[in-house]
């Protein structure tokens, strides 16, 4: 093992050792004890510099952050690849729409991917995101469809997949690079929900550059995150809505109880989903709820 200083990204964290991936070596190493006093801990998808000596890294330095998610623990993404579907387990609408906010608030590229094509062809769910703007992509774990597009997607990327349990993400993830056999889980037929199988995040490296990483179902994701986002901000983290700024009756319209809301005419106009438009208002007003939190944070 060549000692001095080295580069790389983490790609696990285990029991106070962290796993460095330093071109095509993996490094087992220690955090420094500055690091250890800091609240900034590393985590997976990090850049960090370690020191190599008599065959044990220490790792010393972590690079600035482009983002970092608390739950599941991880940094540096590029893309968010959130799997829904309308096979069971049927995705929760409103939890889909919070993800791609959130991806898009952490400067994340949202990709809709839409598992189990096989038993249904998701129409609905295709034509609602193709149409908000998203890359939507149809899916197959079991037949492979879509798999090379997904594949070309993740070229060069960090990459996160998320979705409920049971949604097929380690599946698909297997598809992606053959070489990995990520524990899959089952579909209880009693109350047709996944069983999870993912405890822990890790990085995979993909044969032609970048990473992708599996999580915990939608209950364990960071949704609170969201939170941190002013309502008055909220329309600019929905593309269709965003898109389309300034084009209201009255300026400063927050699109939920305002009369000549171009936005509403839209959506009776079915130019805009329903849905999405549904999720809009329930989290605009969940933000709101929220204000004194957010204010008191500001003030400290």
């Amino acid at each position: 093992m060549e000692q001095g200083e080295r580069e790389g990204v983490i790609l696990k964290g285990i029991g106070g050792f962290y796993y460095v991936l330093c071109k095509e070596e993996t490094i087992e190493c220690r955090a420094g004890g500055r690091l250890r006093l800091t609240e900034e801990a590393p985590v997976a998808g990090d850049h960090a510099v370690i020191k190599v000596s008599n065959g044990r890294g220490m790792i010393t330095e972590l690079k600035p952050r482009k983002n970092h998610l608390a739950r599941p623990p991880v940094a540096n993404v590029d893309q968010l690849v959130i799997l829904a579907s309308q096979s069971p387990p049927k995705t929760d609408l409103f939890l889909l729409d919070q993800l791609s906010v959130l991806a898009l608030w952490q400067g994340m590229t949202p990709i809709i991917a839409l598992n189990k094509s096989d038993l249904d062809l998701n129409e609905r769910l295709y034509g609602t995101y193709l149409k908000a703007g998203f890359s939507t992509l149809r899916l197959s774990a079991v037949t492979g469809e879509g798999v090379g597009e997904l594949r070309a997607l993740l070229s060069g990327k960090i990459t996160v997949f998320a979705g409920n349990s049971g949604i097929g993400k380690s599946s698909l993830i297997n598809r992606v690079d053959s070489r990995l056999s990520l524990t899959t889980g089952e579909i209880s037929a009693r109350i047709e929900k996944g069983k999870q199988t993912t405890r822990k995040v890790e990085l995979y490296p993909l044969p032609d550059g970048g990473f992708v990483a599996d999580t915990p179902g939608f209950s364990s994701f960071e949704l609170e995150k969201t939170e941190r986002i002013k309502k008055e901000m909220l329309e600019h983290y929905f593309p269709e809505i965003g898109s389309r700024f300034g084009k209201c009756r009255f300026s400063g319209c927050a699109h939920v109880e305002e009369p000549g809301c171009f936005i509403k005419e839209l959506v009776r106009d079915e130019q805009i989903a329903r849905s999405r438009y549904e999720s809009y208002v329930r989290l605009y007003h969940r933000l709101g709820e929220h204000k004194d939190w957010m204010e008191n944070r500001e003030k400290e």
